[in-house]
């Protein structure tokens, strides 16, 4: 599969990392084009791929063209690309840029709209993706394989699930990191020295979520088997609902919702 990337920036970098390391495409199969000089070196050196200055040249013969730029720079490489791409699947995992959006600045109407998160970086994303109709089962397979290489993938049928994804699993690293380095404060504060609560604390996490994947189980059926009546978990919890955790984490997600919808209807 002959990939071409436009921008080869963090989230590019991870998706070339990961479809290399799982054999999707090989280092021949893959060109990025990057504004940075320095950028194309590092890319060049640690992987082994093509690398050019010019996006149109980028592009030449590739069967999947990702977009994988700011949001703020996708509106000039549009415009330079428009009507280049005739056959070709476009790819877009640049936030908030809708379909409509991509479609009318390139001209195209063979698209996905991606949505990966920042664990991708690692091979452990998760990512929310959907076509157009003008994509056809093949390049629907292609796509598919690329955003596997970077974790777990659902394809959904509407583009509405995209900003809903945005807001819970596109962000929710950024929470999930917020409870971690507030645990591992609260160990500390109790007496633990830092590298231990650390440990203690990340493990927990993947052990937890580990067993609702691995258990089958209600998280609420799995929190129960850690509360013993009486108990430190009970006191723990009690504190927890006193405080407004679920109400918060709520207000969070949909004010992470409403955000997206916002940025996509610019």
């Amino acid at each position: 599969m002959k990939i071409s990337f436009v921008g080869g920036g963090t989230m590019g970098e991870a998706m070339i990392k990961s479809l290399l390391a799982k054999e999707v495409a090989k280092p021949g199969d893959i060109a990025v084009s990057d504004v940075s000089e320095a950028r194309r070196d590092v890319l060049k050196k640690k992987y082994g791929v093509k690398v050019v200055a010019d996006n149109k040249e980028a592009v030449k013969g590739a069967e999947v063209v990702v977009l994988a730029v700011k949001p703020q720079e996708l509106g000039k490489i549009m415009a330079e690309l428009k009507g280049l791409l005739p056959q070709q699947l476009v790819l877009s995992i640049a936030a908030g840029a809708t379909v409509e959006s991509l479609s009318q600045g390139l001209n195209h109407a063979r698209l996905v709209r991606a949505m990966p998160n920042m664990a991708a970086q690692i091979g452990e994303g998760m990512t929310v993706w959907t076509t157009t109709d003008g994509v056809n089962q093949e390049q629907k397979d292609m796509a598919q394989s690329i955003l596997a290489a970077l974790g777990k993938e659902i394809h959904v049928s509407g583009e509405k699930y995209i900003d809903m994804a945005t807001a819970l699993s596109g962000s929710g690293p950024a929470y999930v990191f917020l409870v971690i380095e507030s645990l591992v404060d609260a160990g500390v504060h109790i007496g633990l020295p830092r590298d231990m609560a650390e440990k203690l604390v990340v493990q927990t996490v993947l052990g937890s979520a580990r067993a609702v994947e691995v258990m089958g189980k209600h998280p609420a059926e799995l929190k129960n088997m850690v509360t013993s009546p009486g108990g430190t978990t009970t006191e723990g919890l009690l504190q927890l609902e006193a405080g407004g955790l679920r109400s918060l984490l709520l207000q969070t997600v949909i004010a992470a919702y409403n955000k997206a919808k916002a940025l996509g209807a610019k």
